[in-house]
C-alpha cells in the first residue's frame, strides 16, 4: 500500500506550533478503501491562525475534515472520522476513507518577570506540568541555575524585556518582581503587549493603586486577560503554596475549567475605586 509522504511546509508548520506553542489540529488518512482522492498517510494541518496546510482530498471530505479540524481545536479531543464518499458525502469516487483527527498543540510559554521567591517556586512547578519558562530579570546573582530551574533567563528590566521576549498571544505572564514601581512597569508594558493571560501578584490595595497611578497618567490598559490578584482562592500563604494557588490558575484556564480566581482586575465594580485611590495610601503586603 502506497503511503503519502508529509511536505516540508507541514513539517515545518508542526514544528512552528511547537515552538510557538500555540494549538492546531492534523488530519491523517489512516485506512482507505475502493477509489480514493488522496492515500494513507495524506495529512492537513489547521494552524492557529486559521490558515490550511495540506490536503485528504479536497470537495465534500475535506470540507468534512475541516469541520471536524475545528471541533478538535476546541475540545482539545481526539477522533476517528469514518466516512463512504459516496453514501455519506454524496462523491462520486465510491470509495471509503478513515481519518485520525488530533488536537496539536505546543508547550506554552510562560514569562516570569522577577526571579525572587515566588517567581522560582512558580517556574519549578510549571516547568513540571509542562510550560516552557522564560525568566525575567535584570539581577544577575538571582538568574541562577542554583536557584531556577533549566529555562531561559533575560537580564534586563521589565519594559526593556519586551523586545527580547517577543510576547505572542499564546503567551503566559505572570509579575512579581521584588518592587511595586517594576510590578507596574511590567503590568503596563505586557499588558500592552500580545498575551493569553497576564498575571500580578499583591494584595488588591497593591492593585487598585497601580491601576490608579496608571489612569492617573491616562494609560487605560485592557484588562480583559488580567488576573490581579494573581492565582486561585486556596488561602495560600508561603511562595510554596502560592506558587501552587498560581500554577492551579493557569492549569485551569489552559484547560477552560471554571475555578475560584482571586482576580478584581476587570471587576467593574472594583475599578470603580480606581479614580479615588490615593497615593499614600499604605500597602497592605
Amino acid at each position: 500500500m502506497s503511503v503519502a509522504t508529509p511536505s516540508l511546509a507541514l513539517l515545518r508548520a508542526l514544528a512552528s506550533i511547537v515552538e510557538r506553542g500555540g494549538r492546531g489540529a492534523l488530519a491523517t488518512v489512516v485506512r482507505t478503501g475502493g477509489s480514493t482522492p488522496q492515500i494513507a498517510g495524506a495529512r492537513l494541518l489547521l494552524m492557529p491562525d486559521g490558515s490550511l496546510i495540506g490536503t485528504v482530498g479536497g470537495g465534500a471530505i475535506e470540507h468534512a475534515v475541516i469541520e471536524s479540524l475545528r471541533a478538535s481545536i476546541e475540545r482539545g479531543k481526539s477522533e476517528l472520522l469514518v466516512r463512504d464518499l459516496a453514501r455519506d458525502l454524496g462523491m462520486c469516487c465510491g470509495g471509503r476513507m478513515e481519518i485520525f483527527v488530533e488536537p496539536i498543540e505546543g508547550a506554552p510559554r510562560l514569562v516570569i518577570v522577577g526571579a525572587g521567591h515566588v517567581g522560582a517556586a512558580v517556574a519549578k512547578l510549571a516547568r513540571e506540568i509542562g510550560f516552557r519558562v522564560v525568566v525575567v530579570d535584570e539581577r544577575q546573582e538571582l538568574n541562577d541555575e542554583a536557584l531556577l530551574p533549566v529555562c531561559e533567563h533575560i537580564l534586563l528590566a521589565p519594559r526593556e524585556s519586551i523586545a527580547a521576549v517577543a510576547p505572542t498571544e499564546h503567551d503566559y505572564v505572570l509579575i512579581t518582581t521584588h518592587d511595586h514601581r517594576l510590578d507596574e512597569e511590567a503590568l503596563e508594558a505586557y499588558a500592552r503587549a500580545p498575551h493569553r493571560y497576564v498575571g500580578l501578584i499583591g494584595s488588591q490595595r497593591k492593585i487598585l493603586r497601580i491601576l490608579a497611578r496608571l489612569a492617573q497618567r491616562g494609560s487605560m490598559l485592557p484588562l480583559e486577560r488580567v488576573f490581579a490578584p494573581v492565582g486561585l482562592d486556596l488561602g495560600a500563604v508561603t511562595p510554596a503554596e502560592i506558587a501552587v494557588a498560581i500554577v492551579a490558575e493557569l492549569v485551569a484556564l489552559r484547560h477552560g475549567r471554571p475555578a475560584l480566581h482571586l482576580t478584581r482586575a476587570s471587576d467593574p465594580a472594583f475599578l470603580r475605586l480606581v479614580p479615588g485611590a490615593k497615593e499614600d495610601e499604605r500597602d497592605d503586603e
